[in-house]
């Protein structure tokens, strides 16, 4: 009887039935991967719902810096925000922007210093294309119908682009997305 109980859990054994339950490897990767996500996005069950995140916001001064109606299509405005030091233009390109305003979506304004190495693209506005650049440090060239995204060259991050409000004809700089080349914050002093 004993010799027949062995064979047949040697059995067992060989075709994997085992009277043991263990965790494969699989088994193991996939609870592993369920039990993280969970955590990660739910925070610990135990503690209970994580905290909700929120969006930090700067206060940025709000700035008149021209009207509609004067606006000319592919002619850029240079004006400074959020500080006096700062260039920037302001152009209606005369197709849809990514956050354009006025009647056609078309107006927009963006930081005038490369993200790359702080080149300056003052007089670097090519209408034809609505591009600025290239910068004349390494190239770098921004597409201004797309939140100013790199086009070509070393820079790696967007052209600061300055949020814009109407109000009537008014146009007004209230905010900047992005990074302002040489400051550590957009609203705080210039780091030495």
């Amino acid at each position: 009887m004993k010799q027949s109980h062995d064979n047949q859990t040697r059995e067992r054994h060989e075709h994997g039935v085992s009277a043991r339950h263990c965790l494969d490897r699989r088994q193991v990767l996939l609870t592993g991967g369920a039990a993280v996500t969970m955590i990660a996005l739910n925070g610990v069950p135990s503690i209970g719902i994580a905290a909700p995140l929120h969006a930090l916001k700067a206060d940025y001064p709000r700035q008149k810096i021209g009207r509609i109606s004067a606006l000319k299509t592919g002619a850029p405005i240079e004006f400074t925000y959020p500080y006096g030091n700062v260039s920037n233009i302001l152009v209606r390109l005369g197709v849809p922007a990514g956050a354009g305003v006025g009647p056609q979506q078309d107006i927009v304004a963006f930081n005038q210093i490369c993200t790359h190495m702080g080149g300056p693209l003052q007089d670097t506005f090519k209408k034809e294309h609505q591009i600025l650049g290239p910068c004349p440090l390494h190239l770098t060239t921004f597409d201004l119908t797309r939140h100013g995204m790199v086009v070509s060259g070393h820079a790696t991050e967007s052209l600061p682009q300055i949020v814009l409000e109407t109000v009537g004809d008014d146009l007004y700089a209230v905010g900047v997305m992005g990074l302002v080349y040489g400051y550590a914050a957009n609203v705080a002093a210039r780091r030495a």
